[in-house]
């Protein structure tokens, strides 16, 4: 198991990220919101992410900065676990939308619950696609 969220993972491309907030679908374990869209990689990676929190609920730069630490943190751990057996590409979009400052256990624990409601969905999907 690779425990890296190295270069090539990071979601930058403004293509990308303007496509996958206009056709993309969400799942929200609260206070996470996953922002996912199906998609295909020149290079051979199966997930590119990215993180957001408000500056409308945050105001200075250092608890949102300290907040998106905390959001790739607790991504880089529970990748491997979630999805190192998917065969399909993703573009991820973490948005953080409580007002609370928060600890890494709760964002680890709501990360875990947020992929596994992201899994159940996508797995029902395929199974009985509509």
């Amino acid at each position: 198991m690779r425990f890296k969220y190295g270069k090539k993972d990071k979601l930058k491309s403004k293509k990308l990220i303007e496509q996958l907030f206009s056709e993309g679908k969400s799942v929200t374990v609260y206070p996470l919101k996953l922002i996912y869209l199906k998609t295909k990689f020149e290079d051979d990676c199966i997930l590119k992410t990215g993180v957001s929190v408000s500056k409308r609920l945050h105001k200075t730069a250092v608890a949102r900065n300290k907040i998106k630490r905390l959001l790739r943190e607790a991504y880089r751990l529970n990748k491997p676990l979630y999805f190192n057996n998917s065969s399909t590409s993703y573009t991820f979009m973490i948005l953080y939308l409580s007002k609370d400052v928060t600890t890494f256990d709760a964002i680890d624990s709501k990360m875990k619950l947020l992929f596994e409601k992201f899994l159940n969905k996508t797995n029902k999907n395929e199974e009985n696609p509509t």
